[in-house]
């Protein structure tokens, strides 16, 4: 979906700071969830919602690749839907207009065909749900992931979905600040335009996660 490319300059910063560029050699698959973000019917058909983010569909193939392997190999398969609501104060007062939010919540509320995983994304019955009111799962009051996590011995946590910079990439710096493995899938991740989702990849290498691509983390995942 993305021509992503992190900087040179970046990745020898990163080098010269931790002497190396990639952070996680190996991972125990049964100790690591794969987190699929938001890929829902409103982000992805076309013209259905002003959510939408175009061709992010794209990157389902990848994601669905890593779920099956990881499924294989005894790991958990966590999705999550992002529902809008006024409770979220900060958001609905100041980052949409009242027509905008309006169709936001409609779109993305319980039961609503928008609001639901789209077709396309294998969803199995043993995956975890994970309803989530905030753009990180991993938010201070959002608690079912945390919870789930928890019980479930995890580690490493594997972030993929939409979008990169904003869901994607908030779920993935709280989960580093709780001190997760965190691995941020550079070719399973989509948002509206390569300049938003190269900058999220550029802050990830530096700050919060080992950035990879499918193909490593399926190599991560088979080599344990």
């Amino acid at each position: 979906m993305h021509n992503s490319k992190i900087p040179e300059y970046i990745k020898e910063r990163v080098i010269k700071r931790r002497g190396k560029l990639n952070i996680h050699e190996k991972i125990n698959p049964k100790t690591t969830a794969l987190l699929i973000i938001d890929m829902q019917n409103c982000f992805i058909i076309p013209n259905l919602s002003i959510v939408e983010v175009p061709g992010v569909e794209a990157i389902a193939p990848n994601i669905n690749k890593i779920a099956k392997s990881l499924r294989k190999s005894g790991g958990h398969i966590v999705w999550t839907k992002h529902r809008y609501t006024s409770e979220w104060i900060s958001w609905y007062e100041n980052f949409c207009g009242k027509e905008s939010r309006k169709k936001i919540i409609e779109d993305t509320k319980e039961g609503s065909f928008p609001g639901e995983l789209w077709s396309g994304m294998d969803v199995q019955k043993d995956d975890k749900i994970i309803i989530k009111n905030r753009s990180s799962a991993l938010a201070p009051d959002v608690f079912d992931l945390k919870k789930y996590l928890i019980k479930s011995n995890v580690d490493t946590l594997i972030i993929t979905g939409t979008l990169s910079n904003v869901c994607c990439e908030s779920t993935t710096r709280d989960a580093m600040f709780l001190n997760y493995k965190t691995i941020f899938v550079e070719d399973a991740n989509g948002t509206r335009s390569d300049e938003e989702h190269n900058s999220t990849l550029i802050n990830m290498i530096q700050f919060f996660a080992d950035v990879r691509s499918t193909k490593d983390v399926l190599k991560l995942i088979d080599n344990n």
